[in-house]
């Protein structure tokens, strides 16, 4: 089984797809990767060599942002915006949504359970 960036792939899928299992790799990404490596894109991620598994393991780790690294990047640009009190970060300190959606209606997934004020007979 190969482990890349802290994340088992996979068995028995292809490798483009179980690239994919790593956060901040897409499907584009990774056949960018398999293309730039010269690894065929329907190789099963159980059949890939030790040779193939660390040529992966290096260009992911010196071209991409993935896992913990990128995560950690995206919490602090929100935590950012909340510190400089800019209308995008009020949205998140909030908990509205963020980017122009309307809010007298739906919005249930980012404003929670309706709070209940006054029940019906």
């Amino acid at each position: 089984m190969a482990r890349i960036a802290g994340v088992d792939l996979p068995r028995n899928k292809r490798l483009e797809v179980g690239l994919t299992y790593l956060y901040g790799i897409g499907r584009s990404s990774a056949q960018k990767l398999c293309d730039d490596l010269k690894i065929d894109r329907s190789t099963k991620t159980d059949t890939l060599s030790e040779d193939e598994i660390i040529r992966l393991r290096n260009m992911i780790d010196e071209d991409y942002k993935v896992e913990g690294d990128l995560r950690r990047e995206l919490q602090m640009n929100i935590k950012r915006l909340m510190d400089l009190g800019c209308y995008r970060g009020l949205r998140h300190r909030r908990g509205l949504p963020v980017r122009g959606q309307r809010t007298h209606t739906n919005a249930r997934t980012r404003k929670g359970p309706r709070r209940a004020t006054v029940k019906k007979k």
